[in-house]
């Protein structure tokens, strides 16, 4: 409520320089005065202010103000796939930086020779989920492989899975008698005591098959407690994802969907293009988008939800 209240202030604020600044531009009566680009800047301002609001509206989801629990997987490939997906990461890590957002890696596998198996990180922050449900789906990169002596150009998959952060107010109830836990030896770099103690945890849901991996932290205790939190944040959107494939059983006109249709394509190689292909959006600085600019497709995919078009509900 403090940030909706300071928002609105602030808004207020630039719109009433902006009527000074006018007012002495005027008075002045030059174009290119102090003034006269004091009143453009204070006018962009608020219309920044602007855009963030209605970007807030448009999160009005129940759960869009949670943090999110993201999930990064390579496709079939080998190692191109598993770099992509290492790339991937990257982007979601620095997209976190950019907006000030708390980032907690979780689970992370080394791939075999480059790039990674799987990762699972949360990012911390309000609104996290919001934006980051716009990111659900499978991402295909074209480029030159790095990997091939022949230098031929590749196509290569990872999907990525996004998932509430849901707090403890929403109930998500778990038998314990259906939990499998094991302990084990972290893998990878991470000191003397993380590889050398039962310090990871996995948890297996025996009814719904769900298995959630945590070794980042060096205590078993931590690594449970993190690990239970992704395992109740998966359970609860199963659940919810029940209950909208039984409500999309009675709408006749509404289209399919399913977390293996592709949503994005990022291009390196013959030409340079990022596009969106539930919106279309497109953006062809493929540097700036791999180091984390993918707000213009994270508030194009929302807008069209917000206007329900059915090719960009969410899943």
């Amino acid at each position: 409520m403090r940030s909706q209240v300071g928002g609105y202030k602030t808004l207020r604020e630039k719109l009433e320089e902006a009527r000074v600044f006018l007012q002495m531009a005027e008075e002045e009566g030059a174009d290119d005065s102090d003034a006269a680009r004091e009143t453009a800047g204070a006018l962009d301002a608020a219309r920044a202010e602007i855009e963030k609001q209605e970007m807030r509206v448009m999160l009005g989801g129940e759960y869009d103000r949670l943090g999110a629990i993201v999930s990064v997987h390579p496709g079939a490939g080998g190692m191109e796939a598993q770099d992509w997906a290492e790339m991937l990461l990257r982007l979601y890590m620095r997209w976190a930086e950019r907006h000030g957002f708390k980032t907690d890696l979780a689970d992370l596998q080394p791939g075999e020779g480059a790039g990674i198996k799987n990762a699972t990180f949360e990012v911390d922050g309000e609104y996290a989920y919001g934006y980051l449900k716009a990111e659900a789906g499978i991402h295909r990169l074209v480029r030159i492989s790095p990997y091939d002596s022949n230098a031929r150009r590749h196509t290569s998959f990872a999907s990525v899975f996004v998932f509430p952060a849901i707090d403890d107010k929403v109930e998500v109830i778990i038998n314990p008698a259906d939990l499998r836990i094991d302990t084990f030896r972290a893998s990878g770099a991470g000191g003397q005591h993380v590889n050398k103690t039962d310090s990871a945890v996995r948890f297996t849901h025996i009814p719904s098959g769900i298995v959630v991996t945590c070794q980042n932290e060096r205590s078993q205790h931590k690594n449970r407690a993190m690990a239970m939190k992704i395992l109740r944040a998966r359970l609860f959107e199963l659940e919810q994802r029940k209950k909208r494939e039984e409500l999309e059983k009675f709408t006749k006109d509404k289209k399919e969907i399913a977390w293996g249709s592709q949503i994005r394509s990022y291009v390196l190689q013959p030409y340079q293009l990022v596009k969106d292909h539930r919106t279309g959006v497109e953006i062809g600085n493929t540097g700036a988008v791999l180091d984390g600019a993918i707000d213009p497709f994270i508030e194009a995919y929302l807008m069209g939800v917000r206007k329900g078009d059915a090719s960009a509900t969410p899943d």
